[in-house]
């Protein structure tokens, strides 16, 4: 589990409700929502600030295959090591 800390901020009450009404969750929930819809764009900014600056040699059948095996094995056909 995460660790998790006890927050007490002061938000407009407009912005809570909105907020809240659009998850359809509880102002916990609603909050963590929000945090991790910042953290995510801030990660998508940083991918996008990356294009065309990484090369990836990627072999598309071998991903596929990966996966392919994956879901098998998840489902009790084999197990990973």
């Amino acid at each position: 589990m995460r660790k998790v800390r006890k927050i007490t901020a002061r938000v407009p009450a407009d912005l809570l409700w909105r907020a809240r009404l659009a998850t359809g969750k509880g102002i916990t929930e609603t909050v963590r929502l929000g945090l991790d819809l910042l953290a995510s764009a801030e990660a998508a900014q940083e991918l996008r600030r990356l294009r065309g600056k990484v090369r990836l040699d990627l072999d598309l059948a071998e991903l596929r295959r990966d996966r392919v095996f994956r879901r098998f094995a998840k489902h009790g056909g084999l197990t990973l090591a």
